[in-house]
């Protein structure tokens, strides 16, 4: 769709450009959500079990029970929100009153409760893992759902993704760096994870804000526009279950689901156990560095991979994105302990793939098959398109993660007790060591040949989204009753 600003009589004649500012406040508003995501996915597990003191199974079933919850919370709020009528129009209400509540809760999440008993402490992470995932996804879910109506643009959407996901990795990464400057100054780990929480969550009150104020003007100019040349978003008027079967019935939506399951599959279960394989296997005391490379190499590679789009397609990006992904799996598997500067190497490699496998095709392609099912049904449901999306990918995850803590435990991993200062000085059981291994190679390796498979037969390409779009555009403008 050609882009549109305002004469001055106020008639449109194409849509308000995406200005540097606006795409730059766009970002923003995800890099609370990389933070927060990134501190978890890297450090709960391992929280939970050496700061806190809970058993590796129970602090596995912590994390599932937050992530189903989290899944069944996402199709309700993107239900919600496609239906939300204000005059901020359906978003920004929900993450506006979201945003300070979201970044409290991610505080509360980092604290060690005085608690003797260790029911009361697994119940208090669990409250507090349910409360922080609704607030999540309040702020969240109507936020990504943005991508799709601020353009139409096939590149254009590939831009702005960039821009989100770069921000996210920002996000992601200042709060690895912190934690590896924390870590040099607060030895008690208690006391390091709390500074954590709070850095975290006033980052992510601030980023939020950002960029409510930053686009809102933007997307009520685009909104007008659209209004007035007729190529307006539809609201769903369908009942909810009708909506779920048109969703599940779109069948390059359910290749989408299983490319970003699989990808982030691999990189949550390779970020879960990281610590454990810094430490145990590798012999090093600080694995903030290892992770810091892997996310703080993705961000530069989020405009080469939206540059490399543009030339070899989403497809192609994904394959060559996995291949290097794939290969430094094997690699890691391979290490032997002391071969830190290898170890390092491959992390800074794996931040290409991560950029392009885990976040800028997946979240680049989920737009495409939005105007398919606009094209095939007259309906627009963003928020249910995303939330399913997130739903399923949650609930493969949870249960990932889960095996992670389980296979931990069953292997004879030495948990450490509350609040113990040096758990790298543990020695683990040789089948510890082998269980870590194995969660740090070939599982993820599995999980990235089959969204491999599925990015194969992917059928939207730039040239049969070309032609929906042109659809999509006739259609509108002979809907527009004035045109």
């Amino acid at each position: 769709m050609a882009n549109s600003e305002f004469d001055s009589t106020g008639a449109a004649t194409r849509s308000p450009r995406l200005t540097l500012p606006v795409k730059l406040a766009y970002g923003a508003g995800d890099a609370g959500s990389g933070l927060t995501a990134n501190l978890l996915a890297f450090s709960f597990l391992y929280f939970l079990i050496s700061v806190a003191g809970l058993t590796p199974s129970a602090a596995s079933l912590v994390l599932l029970i937050g992530k189903i919850w989290d899944a069944v919370n996402d199709p309700i709020v993107g239900f919600l929100s496609d239906r939300t009528q204000t005059r901020w129009g359906r978003r920004y209400p929900w993450m506006f009153l979201s945003g300070i509540p979201f970044g409290i809760a991610f505080y509360l999440t980092w604290i060690v409760p005085g608690f003797e008993s260790s029911t009361a402490k697994f119940w208090y992470y669990v409250i507090i893992s349910i409360v922080f995932q609704i607030f999540y996804t309040t702020t969240n879910l109507p936020y990504t759902t943005m991508t799709a109506e601020m353009t139409q643009d096939y590149d254009e959407r590939t831009e702005l993704t960039s821009f989100r996901l770069a921000f996210s990795l920002a996000g992601a990464v200042s709060i690895l760096a912190l934690g590896l400057v924390v870590s040099q100054w607060i030895p008690d780990p208690a006391r390091r994870f709390a500074v954590l929480g709070a850095l975290g969550g006033v980052i992510s009150i601030v980023c939020i804000y950002w960029c409510i104020f930053g686009t809102f003007k933007y997307t009520q100019q685009h909104a007008q526009a659209q209004k007035l040349t007729g190529d307006t978003l539809a609201t769903p008027d369908m009942p909810f279950p009708r909506q779920l079967q048109i969703v599940f019935s779109n069948r390059p939506f359910l290749f989408v689901i299983g490319i970003y399951l699989f990808s982030w599959l691999a990189l949550q279960m390779t970020a879960a156990v990281l610590p454990f394989y810094v430490q145990f296997w590798m012999g090093e005391s600080n694995w903030f560095l290892a992770a810091l490379l892997v996310q703080g190499v993705a961000i530069p590679m989020m405009f080469v991979c939206s540059w490399l789009s543009q030339r070899m397609g989403k497809k192609g990006l994904y394959f060559l994105g996995s291949g290097v992904w794939i290969l430094v799996q094997i690699a890691l598997f391979s290490l032997q302990p002391g071969q830190t500067t290898w170890m390092y190497v491959l992390c800074a490699i794996a931040g290409f793939g991560v950029a392009a496998a885990a976040y800028v095709v997946p979240w680049s392609i989920l737009p495409d098959v939005i105007e398919l099912d606009e094209l095939n049904t007259g309906k627009r449901r963003e928020g249910v398109f995303y939330a399913f999306m997130t739903l399923l990918q949650k609930l493969g995850l949870a249960v990932g993660i889960y095996l992670v803590g389980v296979g931990l435990e069953a292997s004879g991993f030495i948990e450490e007790s509350a609040g113990q200062a040096a758990a790298e000085t543990v020695q683990q059981p040789e089948s510890a060591l082998l269980a870590i291994r194995f969660f740090m190679g070939p599982v993820p390796l599995v999980a990235l040949l089959c969204g491999l498979v599925l990015a194969y037969f992917y059928p939207i390409t730039r040239a049969v989204y070309a032609e929906i779009a042109l659809k999509l555009s006739e259609r509108r403008q002979s809907a527009d009753p004035g045109g």
